[in-house]
């Protein structure tokens, strides 16, 4: 199903840069802005983990440098049935992780050191499990692929928005250069809407309570989990994250605060409904 809605962005990107393209300059521009979507297409599937890791600065950690990180990714790993992620450390106090890759061969774990000096190793142990849900439900491809998504159609407005201020709208249709203004316009101003909306749809909120679930039968106790995710919650509030919007639906807990446009990109589901659902796993 996630592999299916890969495709579907795909299939939305490619659309949108394409009218975007025609807005702007034309056929000519159409052209080229299909040409674009195809390398995208291409990259996105292939290196948006990598991009992805790069923009927060993660460093692959080796197990000589993190020999309690490694043990515990390890041990989930193997109890989950999957092969052995690579882990990144990310040189950031405030308390996150995320992961990311294509399949579960090709996967990575990052945490932050925020996150290293605030848990312990049951409630990291918990954390860790959730991501390693995530790649054993196919999470992390469509995850990245609508964060590298969003970031492309922000590019494409300021591009957009660069051939507006110079009059570069409806090549050599004369006639209809108001319309196309009129219809860059709207663009525009929806661009933003339709970035979020289309992360809103590939990444519902399920998909973070089915990683909770999947990450406490992993660790062999929620209250792990429970107990991270308050702290992690309070951490956050203390030590805001500076992320991309367009990223913050990969970490485990939401890093934005703040209202308006980034209210869109709410797709965490409440840490209170979280931790209740965690702890009637234990009666259960």
């Amino acid at each position: 199903m996630n592999q299916f809605k890969t495709y579907i962005l795909m299939a939305l990107l490619t659309a949108l840069l394409g009218w975007i393209g025609y807005v702007v300059g034309g056929r000519d521009w159409a052209i080229i802005a299909l040409c674009f979507a195809a390398v995208m297409n291409f990259g996105v599937y292939w290196f948006s983990d990598r991009i992805v890791l790069r923009m927060y600065r993660a460093r692959e950690a080796t197990e000589a440098e993190e020999p309690g990180l490694h043990r515990i990714v390890r041990e989930l790993a193997l109890r989950g049935g999957l092969p052995m992620p690579k882990v990144y450390v990310i040189e950031n106090d405030a308390p996150n992780a995320f992961a990311t890759g294509r399949n579960p061969h090709h996967a990575a774990v990052a945490v932050t050191t925020g996150i290293k000096q605030l848990l312990n190793e049951e409630e990291l142990k918990g954390v860790l499990a959730h991501e390693l849900s995530h790649i054993r439900h196919r999470d992390i491809l469509i995850g990245t692929v609508a964060a590298t998504i969003a970031g492309a159609i922000s590019m494409i407005a300021s591009m957009a928005r660069f051939g507006a201020m110079f009059g570069g709208l409806g090549g050599d249709n004369r006639q209809g250069g108001g319309i196309a203004q009129l219809i860059a316009v709207l663009v525009l101003t929806t661009l933003a809407t339709i970035a979020a909306f289309l992360i809103q749809m590939a990444i519902s909120r399920s998909r973070e309570y089915h990683a909770d679930e999947g990450g406490a039968r992993l660790a062999g106790n929620p209250l792990y989990l429970a107990r991270a995710l308050a702290k992690l919650d309070a951490g956050a509030k203390r030590i805001p994250m500076q992320v991309n919007p367009s990223t913050a639906h990969m970490l485990i807990v939401n890093p934005l605060r703040g209202k308006g446009i980034q209210s869109l990109f709410s797709t965490h589901p409440p840490i209170e409904e979280r931790i209740r659902r965690l702890e009637e796993m234990t009666g259960r």
